[in-house]
Parts: structure tokens; sequence; C-alpha cells
């Protein structure tokens, strides 16, 4: 549907130019470069609306003048991902030599040297062929660049996005070609707002290959300490044990932040009083904390899965194992402080709601003191409004009986007031000893 419609609206533009172009009339010049421009607009009307894929697909459908023409309505800020979606011949009928580019913070290639990481500059297709990577990090990267880098290295680069339907059981596997793939979660705890980002992991002829949607603190933490300490890593494998290594640090990290938050709420919990509002702030606290401290369990019972299976294919080196093991031991002792942490969080929040059962039933003893000192009031009230009062009263002016009968309804609840403060201040009878 879209291929014809862009193939009517260049088949219009031609013929309408065709016939203004052959028309004399004043203004010749300026009626052509509005309709032309016109027509220029509903392109780049239907080009700001169509997905990179699409565009693709279309020019590589047209005729080659009129995928010229298409191309020309391209913006420029889209036409190096739209480059990724063609062929090489189409893209070279359509920008002659020029390569679609990587974009900066999308992929990063690194090398090993003298156990440090190196990053490799990547440009453009033509830098793949320059280098030897250990690892090769992408980050939301297109259909098309998967494509053309998992055809360069011999193997199929899957969206991290896609994972997040496959059962726990087929997130770690290994191929027949001995490539090994696992699928995992990483934390990503910002701005008080956490969440599982989806990270796929290919080892790959000595190649760690890394693809997620989002930037990772954990990455960069990988990057900055492998680049900088000398012996840090010696293949692959030691960077995807230091990755979910650190991915376990983040995550005690994340465990610091909820014993502090719960500290202060503890603090305010156990006050001598707090108000309904002030409680109700205090539920959401301990609700996002408690959302944390679920999806940091989660995330750690993730890698764990992970570095098991890892020892399971018996790929790890001696060396390699010792640190899988001690990552195992710190998620162990991670898993007791989530169930320490759960146990706190349901204590603060019986007591906070327990603060609030107080006040509603502060709220509803007032009101029974109210009824109690009322009580007599009514029924006083009831008396002076029978025709008796009146009888009572014959012979005394009305504003001096009605006066003195609101006066003594003043007196008894005032006295019926008084009493019940006196019983509900006097201290509880003590049982004698014998």
């Amino acid at each position: 549907m879209s291929m014809e419609k862009v193939s009517e609206l260049l088949k219009k533009q031609r013929r309408v130019e065709g016939v203004l172009h052959s028309q004399s009339m004043p203004r010749h010049d300026m009626v052509e470069t509005l309709v032309h421009r016109q027509h220029s607009v509903e392109l780049q009307n239907f080009v700001a609306q169509t997905p990179s894929e699409e565009l693709g697909a279309i020019l590589e459908a047209l005729p080659p003048q009129d995928a010229t023409v298409f191309w020309e309505q391209v913006p420029e800020g889209r036409q190096n991902e739209v480059l990724w979606e063609v062929s090489d011949s189409c893209r070279e009928q359509l920008v002659g030599n020029r390569e679609p580019a990587f974009d900066a913070t999308q992929m990063n290639a690194f090398e090993l040297s003298g156990g440090r990481l190196q990053q490799i500059p990547i440009d453009n297709r033509k830098n793949l062929d320059e280098i030897r990577p250990v690892w090769i990090d992408l980050i939301n990267a297109t259909k098309a660049e998967r494509s053309y880098i998992g055809a360069h290295f011999g193997l199929v680069l899957p969206d991290p996005g896609d994972i997040t339907d496959l059962e726990v059981s087929t997130r770690f596997h290994v191929e027949e070609s001995g490539d090994v793939h696992l699928h995992s979660n990483f934390l990503l705890d910002r701005e008080g707002k956490s969440r599982s980002v989806p990270v796929v992991f290919i080892v790959h002829k000595g190649i760690l290959f890394s693809l997620r949607n989002e930037d990772l603190p954990v990455f960069r933490l990988q990057r900055r300490r492998a680049g900088t300490q000398p012996g840090y890593a010696s293949d692959c494998i030691d960077l995807l044990l230091d990755l979910y290594g650190a991915d376990v640090e983040y995550s005690a990290d994340s465990l610091e932040d909820i014993y502090t938050t719960l500290g202060k709420v503890g603090r305010q919990v156990l006050s001598e009083a707090i108000s309904d509002r002030e409680a109700a702030a205090i539920l959401g606290d301990i609700a996002e904390e408690e959302d944390l401290n679920g999806r940091i369990r989660s995330n750690i019972l993730d890698t764990q899965r992970a570095i098991s299976f890892l020892v399971r294919c018996k790929i790890l080196a001696t060396a390699q194992g010792d640190d899988a093991r001690q990552i195992l031991q710190n998620i162990e002792s991670l898993n007791s402080h989530t169930s320490f942490l759960f146990d706190k969080i349901n204590f603060l929040m019986d007591a906070t709601i327990g603060f609030i059962n107080i006040n509603q039933n502060k709220r509803i003893n007032q009101l029974t003191v109210f009824g109690v000192v009322f009580m007599p009031l009514n029924i006083l009230a009831g008396v002076g409004g029978m025709s008796e009062f009146s009888m009572m009263t014959q012979g005394i002016a009305w504003p001096l009986a009605y006066g003195g009968f609101l006066l003594g309804a003043a007196l008894v609840g005032a006295l019926t007031y008084v009493a019940l403060k006196h019983f509900e201040t006097r201290p509880p009878r003590s049982s004698a000893v014998r």
C-alpha cells in the first residue's frame, strides 16, 4: 500500500509538472515552483510517518529515476539509518561511495592489549575489517545493523527486546556450533525508578557480543575497570564474568540505598505520633522500596542461573571457576539481605497501618464522647419542646424561662464532659498482691 502511494505521488508529480512545463502563462516559473513545492511537501509528510525499514524497501522497489527523486525527500537526519536498510547497489546509485555510519554510542568494539581493554573507533562498515575485537557491545542497534555485523562475524544477532517472551529454561543454551547464548536481565535503578533491562550475550569464536536497548551503569563500570587495570581480563569469558560480578555489586549498592531509605522511614514510624497524611507518604515510600527489593531479588536470581549455567557448561578455566563460585557466594549473601529487608518492610508497613488505626480510633472516641455529652441535652431539648414546659413556666416571661433552660442544659453538658474526662484519665486500679 505504501509503495503504491509513493508511485502514485511520483506519477502525479511528473504529470502535473509536464503539463505546466508545456503551457505558457504569466509567471510560469513561479507557478511551477509552487506546484513542485506542494508535491515535495506531500512526499516529505509521507516520509516523516514511515519507518526507515519500510523506506528502504520502497527505495529498493522504485525505478532508479524515481528512487533518486524520492531519496531527495528523506531528511538528512534520517538518511544514515535508511542507508542501512538498502542494498549496496541501491546505496551506490543514491549516494555513491558513501558508507552508512555507526552512531558513536551505538557500537563499541574493544581489543585486549596487556590485559587492558582498548576501545577501537568504528565509524563505518569498512572499519570492521581492520579489527580483531574481544568484545563488541551494541546499544539499540537496528535490524539492518545487527544483520550486517552478524553476517560479518558469521552469526545471527537477535533483538534484545524479543527475549522477554522466552521461557527461563531456554534463555541459556549452547548452539551446535559451540556458541554460548545467555539472555539475562540487568538492574537499572535511576532517579528512584527501577526496572530490568534485557541483555543478550553471545560468545562466538573468542568474541563476546552484548546487545541491549538501553545504556547501563554496569557496562560503563566494566569498561572503566578493564581499561585502567592491567591484567583485569585475559579473554571474553573473563569480561562476561566481570559483567555479571559488576551487576551483583550494583544490586548490592541498591540494597544499601534501601537500607538508608528504610532507616529514615523507621524513625518516622517509631516517632510518638504521625498524621494520616504522613502515614500515606510513608506507605508510598515503603511500597517503592518493596518493589525495588523484589526487582533486585529477581535480578540476582537471574544472574545466579546464568553463572550456574556457565559452571555446568565446563567452559570456564580454573581461575574463572573460582571467580564464578565467588560471585555465587556473593549472591547467596544478597539473598539473605533481601529476605531481611522484606521482613523489615512488612514490619514498617504493619506499624504504619497500626498508627492509621490508632488515629481512626481516636476520632471514633471523640465522636463517642460528643454523643454521650449531648445525649442528656437531647433529652432536655425534647422536654423543653413539650407543651408541659409551657404549663410549668406559666406566669414567667418566656425569655427568662427559656434562658434559664438553656443555661441549665449547658451546665448539664459541662458536668457530663468533666465526668467523662475524669473517668478517662483515672489510672487503672491495680490488683492487690497477696
